[in-house]
């Protein structure tokens, strides 16, 4: 967990593949317990500390996680998210390459509970949600090619799902037809950058999430990208 900005009322950390944002069935530590531990330890506050949960990243995804730290903060970024004014820009490395270098995916997407995964359907079914996101190529190796992602919808394995459904499956995403996993379980999908206008203070938010560590793929597809 990398705190990246923090003020009165939001924290903004990286979180690392393996993190689980939220408390789960597993009992493992969740990065929101971290987040306040730190935050307990760092101000020497008494008690227990307010933490509010905003939105998740999958437990194999890096990247962006952003939580309120006052209840104004939180009752106004949930509506900020449910409204889409949080920009969120996604990083995926892929083996195959899209059909177009840019592009709109409009699915439908219903979700497997038992499975914990998401189905894209062309037109609307039952239970489905209306799934919608932007793509472009950014960079390519010899076998790989890293994709920008915007989302203009927040679905259940969006990106995942959706990405895989256009025969891209992300690099290490056996769940979604990825050949091999990655050697740290990781999938190569990387919350890359966060947009918003801060929700009490009003000023713009933008912040950017550094690459996996240690991970010579990214490097390489990153500096072509990276100034």
């Amino acid at each position: 967990m990398l705190p990246l900005y923090e003020d009165n009322h939001i924290i903004i950390v990286s979180k690392r593949s393996g993190e689980i944002v939220q408390g789960d069935k597993t009992g493992d530590e969740p990065l929101s317990e971290t987040v306040k531990q730190y935050i307990k330890e760092k101000y020497h506050k008494p008690g227990n500390v307010f933490l509010g949960v905003v939105h998740r990243l999958d437990r194999p995804v890096w990247g962006l996680v952003v939580f309120a730290k006052t209840s104004k903060a939180l009752t106004r970024l949930n509506k900020m998210f449910k409204e889409g004014q949080v920009h969120k820009t996604y990083w995926a490395i892929t083996k195959n390459a899209p059909p177009a270098e840019e592009g709109v995916l409009t699915d439908w997407l219903v979700r497997n509970e038992r499975q914990n995964k998401s189905y894209a359907h062309p037109q609307e079914v039952p239970n489905a949600k209306k799934a919608v996101l932007k793509y472009r190529v950014i960079a390519h190796s010899d076998r790989y090619h890293l994709i920008e992602v915007n989302l203009l919808t927040g679905r259940h394995h969006q990106i995942r799902c959706q990405l895989a459904n256009m025969g891209c499956a992300i690099k290490g995403d056996l769940k979604y037809g990825a050949s091999r996993s990655n050697p740290d379980g990781s999938i190569s999908l990387l919350a890359r950058r966060i947009m918003f206008v801060h929700p009490v203070s009003k000023e713009n938010i933008v912040v950017e999430a550094p690459l996996p560590p240690n991970d010579k793929l990214w490097e390489a597809l990153a500096s072509a990208v990276i100034p």
